[in-house]
């Protein structure tokens, strides 16, 4: 627990504290070094990371669930977004490959997202949407992959 008489520069400027800590590590200092909230703050990193994936698939899986509920509104412009949003998620994951092992969790969790968010964006229910993501990443990732609409 900090002492809150005498905060430390991690809670005063986290710039310079930041700053300082790299320049210990550089140079060895280990025992100079905040450990405990380097720790904190690389768990906080990687926490951040898995939150990007599942923002970056939520994107994606609205596109796709729009692109499908709403084909009268299909365009380029839309085209053009899900092609973009497969590119980001396509260098987060070559950015970051060890959450690749995380896709099923990311997608479910992207999807309850996409899939109440689908609804509020084109007025229909949220029983009109199916209640689990349809598609499997393969799918979602590839280029030439559309869903068709129901009615098509």
């Amino acid at each position: 627990m900090p002492d809150i008489r005498n905060p430390s520069l991690y809670d005063q400027d986290f710039y310079a504290w930041a700053t300082e800590q790299a320049a210990l590590l550089q140079a060895g200092k280990l025992a100079d070094a905040d450990i405990a909230h380097i720790a904190e703050e690389i768990e906080s990193m990687g926490r951040t990371e898995k939150r990007e994936l599942v923002s970056r698939l939520t994107v994606l899986l609205l596109h796709l669930l729009k692109w499908q509920f709403q084909p009268t509104h299909r365009g380029p412009s839309w085209r053009l977004a899900i092609a973009n949003a497969r590119d980001d998620l396509t260098d987060h994951l070559a950015d970051n490959p060890s959450l690749k092992s995380h896709l099923d969790m990311a997608i479910t969790s992207a999807y309850r997202r996409a899939h109440r968010q689908a609804s509020m964006e084109t007025g229909y229910p949220e029983s009109r949407f199916p209640g689990t993501c349809p598609w499997d990443f393969r799918q979602i990732m590839a280029e030439d992959f559309w869903p068709e609409s129901d009615a098509e």
